[in-house]
């Protein structure tokens, strides 16, 4: 791991500004986020987009931000800043405040910093601002613009999930691509968003993918018990071959099992064996909802799910865990929307890592921002305000020539200090994961 210290040194010419709507907002507009999306409020996905130089030729600051004023008008809400309402209940008020705008330089060339191999060092082209502990003046979306020696160029988005989870947060950025090239759409009408007032609904049981933690008030941070570590690793097309192949038993591609749930079964298993005490036996499944949403929509719909295993999961065979993960026993969208209706909304929750948490990012469009008509080289996504139980999610990589067409997977691990070694250890020995 690169120390910190070097990471920094790295880092230069940090400079700060506002970017908001080309056209002012009408006054007293308000968006009342949505039960589903007042349980995410202390998680912020963070993610970053690295482009060649020859991507971002001709690109300059003042032509970045004249489009993104362009840009942030199909988002309205998105540039507004967080009141309460007379009962507390959070609600955006949209008064173009505008997104957090940060340009700075890197002394590493792009090929450089990749070859570095450490995702945890991406966080320098990314903010880790929260919203807080002033709600009028923090910013809901922060974009960072870091320039490398070689004229390639790191495109970094910070998202508060209130707004949206990973789908949402990545069609946000890819519309931005489109205003690039001229493909702006149509303005949507300036409506306020305002959640139903109705009796709290009965909730025969809480949902298991969620925590309740102590009020936090103005200050949306998660309260952490112990120190959380990151490490991620790549896996070609081949390795995941062979990793289907074995898991499944099956040497036939049309029997083998899918691979999100291939490796979630993997390392389910090598974090009970590594763990002491009581190995998990409930996990949380996060992925795309099947139905198609629309470019400009912004919401917290993915999927949320919870797998429960009767039995030894360090004894089980992997093949096992896959069918409980490939059909997950409780669906709980509606439960957690009940909960956070019942509490009015003042509530604080936990998502991410309430549970083992693992996040199938297979259904999102993570390659589909394109400058000059190039996507990047590469792309990842993190998430902070991780509970202690942790946080993997499965990423897609672009497609390679030689792989027949497909791409690798990227896997981001969150997960507390003293297991992440432990765990790194067991994927190389009984995998060959490394």
């Amino acid at each position: 791991m690169v120390s910190p210290d070097v990471v920094e040194s790295l880092i230069s010419g940090v400079r700060l500004s506002s970017v908001g709507p080309a056209a002012v907002t009408p006054p007293d507009l308000i968006y009342e986020p949505s039960n589903m999306d007042l349980a995410m409020k202390l998680h912020y996905l963070r993610g970053v987009y690295f482009f060649s130089s020859s991507s971002v030729e001709g690109f300059t600051i003042p032509k970045i931000k004249e489009t993104m004023f362009q840009w942030l008008e199909l988002y309205y809400h998105a540039s507004g800043r967080f009141r309460r309402s007379e009962s507390g209940r959070p609600f955006i008020k949209c008064n173009d405040c505008g997104v957090r705008f940060i340009e700075a330089k890197c002394s590493q060339t792009l090929d450089e910093w990749l070859e570095i191999k450490d995702f945890s060092t991406h966080c320098r082209f990314v903010s880790n601002q929260v919203i807080g502990p002033e709600l009028p003046f923090s910013p809901l979306v922060l974009l960072q613009i870091t320039w490398f020696k070689c004229g390639g160029m790191a495109v970094g988005v910070s998202w508060a999930h209130v707004l949206g989870d990973a789908f949402s947060a990545s069609n946000f950025i890819n519309m931005w691509g489109q205003v690039l090239a001229g493909n702006k759409p149509e303005l949507p009408p300036y409506v306020s968003r305002l959640e139903k007032s109705e009796k709290p609904p009965s909730l025969a049981q809480e949902p298991l993918s969620v925590k309740r933690v102590d009020p936090v008030g103005d200050n949306w941070v998660v309260p952490g018990n112990c120190k959380m570590e990151m490490l991620s690793f790549r896996l070609a097309a081949t390795q995941l071959d062979g990793l289907q192949s074995r898991v499944s038993g099956q040497k036939q591609k049309n029997d083998q099992a899918p691979l999100f749930e291939c490796i979630c079964a993997v390392i389910w298993q090598s974090l009970a064996k590594i763990r002491e005490g009581p190995e998990p036996r409930i996990v949380t499944i996060c992925r795309k909802e099947p139905h198609n949403r629309g470019r400009l929509t912004l919401s917290n719909n993915q999927m949320i799910s919870v797998a429960k295993a009767d039995f030894s999961v360090v004894e089980a065979k992997p093949k096992d865990l896959v069918e409980l993960i490939a059909k997950p026993s409780v669906n709980e969208n509606t439960q957690i929307e009940k909960l956070v209706k019942k509490d009015q909304g003042l509530m604080d929750f936990v998502f991410y890592g309430a549970n083992l948490t693992f996040v199938d990012l297979g259904g999102s469009d993570l390659y589909g921002l394109e400058l000059n008509k190039t996507k990047p080289v590469f792309v990842n996504y993190t998430v902070d305000g991780v509970g202690d139980e942790g946080v993997i999610f499965v990423l897609p990589e672009a497609k390679v020539a030689g792989e027949d067409g497909r791409g690798g997977q990227t896997v981001t691990l969150i997960l507390p200090e003293n297991q992440l070694m432990k765990l790194k250890d067991e994927l190389k020995r009984e995998w060959s994961i490394k």
